[in-house]
């Protein structure tokens, strides 16, 4: 019988709660279970991430307590472990053929309770969560273990950590040991909940071909304040690197009886491309998400390099399409092609099936009457939000008629917005057509996870490239031919070697540049492989067979989305047997966890599939046909839905005044999304409403006086110690700002401003090396590094350790770009009296002789005229040839966050 619940409850936390259980957790009950111990051990070799998750918790009440272990892990990742310890008693997970534990989570699910333990809860993680009764006193050992291939992204391998204790803990350790014999080329490190306070506990060591990143606070480190008892800790940990390459044919290492071929040559030229846009435009697109669409297409369209052919088809009820044939990407037509995304509307239904047929139809006919690049790459990009609702609705249909018509010959990639969307379809409909899916999450960044996906397709190297071993040498290879090699991938291949191996394996990389052939031979000594992997303590051994398996596992999981039923069968036996010889939790297994006697006695945890609409545990509000309201949040109140961030712009120069000349535009500016307001296509869910700025009340005698504002920029003066010169823009409007230049330093900042508004529109930030890009909004921060874009909030903790810059942001919304040998620079959104974008600028000694730019003049030879003969407090500054009027006033200084303090100093307009 099932034991009455306890008196008390307490949740040990890895992850956050959700807000009612939070609310309702009083201090008492979330100190009588202590974490005394929470450890994080990561080991990565040759990409392949073998991750333990310890965490040892107390029960110090004097009565029966709830312990809940509650821990992220990535999508990709397989759980090959869980384990309980109570009292020196063990509780294993046991994992098995998911039919055979159905029976238990059946029963589980009748009684109520919660059996499934893990929940896809984000883009890119899941939850795993097990609750145990603990006894008064008695101690409880969780462990978690999980195992992932890292995959090559734009450039980037990338290991996410999440850890969030929600209570400070005495042994609080993270370490990610990295090894890599092809020898590291970069490592970078960012977290969400890293602070200043907190920068001494991050250790990174790093050799050649080794890394070791340690995170291991103090409990004052993890303390909020002397006064709270809160921790700090809340958030990622990501680790990301790449590792060194040549044009070859790869790495081939060898550990155990298998091997594994790493594939990624440098130098190769890009291959021609022909794409053709298919965009969904019916009315579950309007507001936000074909606002995001316009914004993203148009800076896709930008990408377009000359040699390249396109068109666009946006498709609702009907299909229709840019231009009668695909054109070249020359600077007009890309041009016409962003007027025309950028006056797309949202309306209609959703005719998938023409659209796709349409798609189709014009490449064929560009290909048969030779209008493309001999040995150019032609591939079609869907973007849909929903199910096929006009013409054509049959899934299984329209999967058959593309498949029909695209032959083999080009590739198809889906984009499915949001969870409204059929995401199994779009996943059949991709890999039957050489292509794969990716769902697009409805966010502030969608704009740049379609960008970020493009990027992923944009750059093809090779096509149809096929790995050859000898066959007395290997077996059980895993695919070892591919349609398409893009920059920024990697290509794996592993197998297992023969009893009777070879000396040397050898291997033959074969593939199609656009004029011809191309082929790689690489050769590995089998002993001398095997050594390399034998003694060191930072690696986990027998990954390399481990991770055949799992690489194995995942090309089985994918083969049986697009094949018949019955070849269905023998690949998922096939899976399964090698889910259960190795211990991996996956779509075909589940784990059961036993707990002692007189508790619930199993739970089960299972693999979530990303083939649904909605999640599980996620609850989407419809409201009308055409729309959905904004989020709801407890109370029954709605979020309006905000203005839309503006875009990026693309002006044909700087503004620079005082000058005759006009730098060059900086690369990486966008064009606008738009030639006006942002509007909601005419289109308001009536759970929404109009808003206009509310007018300022008129003035009056006895009105307070104005209070004292802050200056556009506080510039830190050359050669006077204290002192600083307050900078007010007082320019028409006009173009792009280039407020600093300097080339030695490989820096460059710019910005528009808005006179009618008195602040900046925006702010970007452009450093040469390392290759770096911030572009800073009211709203957001969008940092770009290669061609990998993320977003941030303002006012979340960020902190970023890259070679040659540290990037860090605090809760008071400072962004901080620094390194040892360059200024720093430092952007805030600032909302105190005169509320915008806001520029910093410290370690100024550092700017070289050729600084540029409105600001950058005033570190060039700066000469102080004497004071006005009437008023001290006026003098004459000349830079640059040229003079400015300066006046000695009281300003807010913004440096130190809000509310400011108020500073001498003299004040300028430009």
């Amino acid at each position: 019988m099932k034991p009455p619940a306890p008196a008390h409850a307490c949740a040990i936390v890895l992850v956050l709660l959700p807000l009612l259980a939070v609310l309702q957790t009083t201090r008492a009950q979330k100190n009588a279970i202590d974490i005394y111990s929470l450890t994080v051990d990561s080991r990565v070799s040759s990409r392949f991430a073998h991750t333990v998750i310890t965490s040892r918790v107390v029960n110090r009440a004097d009565s029966m307590q709830e312990a809940t272990f509650q821990m992220e892990l990535p999508k990709k990742a397989f759980i090959t472990n869980f384990s309980m310890i109570i009292d020196g008693v063990m509780y294993p997970g046991n994992i098995k053929q998911k039919d055979a534990a159905q029976k238990q989570y059946s029963a589980a699910v009748a009684r109520g309770e919660s059996a499934g333990l893990v929940k896809a809860t984000g883009r890119k993680m899941e939850q795993f969560q097990v609750s145990v009764s603990v006894a008064p006193s008695a101690k409880v050992t969780f462990e978690l273990v999980y195992e992932e291939l890292l995959k090559r992204r734009l450039g980037v391998y990338e290991l996410l950590l999440k850890v969030q204790p929600r209570q400070l803990v005495k042994h609080l350790q993270m370490d990610i040991h990295i090894f890599e014999p092809q020898g590291i080329s970069f490592l970078e490190t960012e977290s969400t909940f890293m602070t200043n306070e907190l920068a001494d506990a991050l250790t990174i060591s790093q050799n050649q071909t080794k890394a070791h990143i340690r995170f291991k606070p103090t409990l004052s480190q993890q303390q909020k304040s002397a006064e709270q008892q809160d921790t700090v800790v809340d958030g990622n940990l990501i680790i990301r690197y790449d590792v060194n390459r040549t044009l070859s044919g790869g790495s081939i290492q060898i550990e155990n009886g298998y091997f594994v071929h790493y594939f990624a040559p440098e130098g190769l030229s890009m291959i021609p491309k022909n794409v053709i846009f298919v965009i969904d435009t019916s009315g579950s697109m309007m507001g936000k998400k074909i606002r995001q669409t316009r914004e993203a297409l148009i800076k896709i369209l930008e990408d377009l390099r000359p040699e390249d052919h396109f068109n666009l088809i946006s498709f609702s009820r009907e299909a229709t399409q840019w231009k009668p044939s695909l054109v070249p990407a020359s600077t007009q037509n890309v041009e016409e092609a962003k007027k025309y995304a950028n006056s797309i509307k949202a309306q209609g239904g959703t005719n998938i099936n023409d659209a796709m047929l349409m798609a189709v139809q014009l490449l064929d006919t560009a290909t048969r009457e030779e209008q493309l690049p001999s040995g150019s790459v032609s591939l079609f990009l869907l973007l849909t939000d929903g199910d096929p609702t006009v013409g054509e609705t049959n899934p299984t249909k329209i999967q058959k008629n593309v498949q029909e018509a695209i032959g083999g010959q080009y590739s198809l990639f889906c984009l499915g917005f949001g969870f409204d969307v059929s995401y199994a379809f779009l996943e059949k409909l991709a890999l039957d057509n050489g292509g794969l899916a990716r769902r697009i999450y409805e966010d502030s960044d969608s704009a740049l996870q379609l960008q970020d996906f493009y990027q992923e397709v944009a750059n093809p190297l090779l096509t149809a490239v096929t790995f050859e071993y000898p066959s007395n040498a290997v077996e059980e290879v895993t695919q070892d031919n591919f349609r398409l090699f893009f920059k920024g991938s990697e290509m794996v291949v592993a197998g297992k070697l023969r009893a009777q191996s070879p000396e040397v394996l050898s291997a033959i990389v074969s593939g199609q540049l656009p004029t011809e052939n191309i082929t790689f031979q690489m050769e590995s000594q089998v002993a001398k492989q095997e050594e390399e992997f034998q003694k060191p303590k930072y690696i986990f051994h027998g990954f390399m067979e481990r991770l055949w398996a799992y690489l194995t596992i995942h090309q089985l999981l994918e083969r049986m989305v697009s094949v018949s039923d019955a070849d269905k069968q023998a690949l998922e036996t096939q899976a399964l047997g090698l889910s259960l010889n190795y211990s991996f939790v996956t779509p075909l297994t589940s784990m059961v966890v036993t707990k002692p006697e007189g508790q619930e006695q199993s739970q089960v945890a299972e693999k979530p599939v990303d083939n649904e609409k909605v999640p599980s545990g996620r609850t989407v509000f419809r409201h009308r046909a055409m729309g959905h309201a904004g989020p709801i949040l407890p109370g029954g109140v709605h979020l309006r839905l905000l203005k839309e961030p503006p875009g990026f712009l693309n002006p044909s120069r700087y503004r620079y005044p005082f000058s005759n000349s006009y730098p060059r535009v900086p690369s990486g500016i966008a064009s606008s999304s738009s030639g006006g307001p942002t509007t909601l296509d005419g289109y308001l869910d009536e759970t929404m409403e109009e808003t206009s700025p509310t007018a300022p009340p008129p003035a009056t005698a006895s009105a307070d006086p104005a209070p004292i504002q802050a200056p556009t920029v506080i510039l830190p003066l050359p050669g006077q110690s204290g002192d600083q010169l307050c900078v007010d823009i007082k320019l028409t409007p006009g173009p792009l700002l280039l407020l600093l230049s300097d080339p030695d330093q490989g820096l460059e900042v710019t910005g528009e401003y808005k006179m009618e508004k008195a602040q900046f529109s925006w702010i970007e930030v452009t450093f040469k090396n390392p290759q770096l890009q911030v572009h800073v909004s009211p709203e957001h921060v969008v940092v770009t590094r290669g061609r990998r874009s993320s977003e941030y909030k303002w006012k979340e903790t960020l902190f970023v350790v890259m070679p040659g810059l540290t990037m860090t942001m605090d809760k008071a919304g400072l962004l901080l770009l620094s390194s040892p040998d360059k200024v720093t620079i430092g952007l805030l959104s600032w909302d105190g009296p005169g509320e915008g974008l806001r520029l910093l600028l410290r370690d100024t000694d550092r700017f070289s002789s050729h600084v540029d730019g409105i600001l950058g003049r005033f570190y060039q030879g700066v000469l102080w005229g004497p004071p006005d003969t009437t008023d001290d407090s006026k003098r004459t500054l000349r830079a640059r040839g040229f003079d400015f009027d300066a006046t000695r006033e009281l300003k807010l200084d913004y440096q130190e966050g809000t509310p400011g303090t108020e500073i001498s100093c003299w004040s300028v307009a430009l």
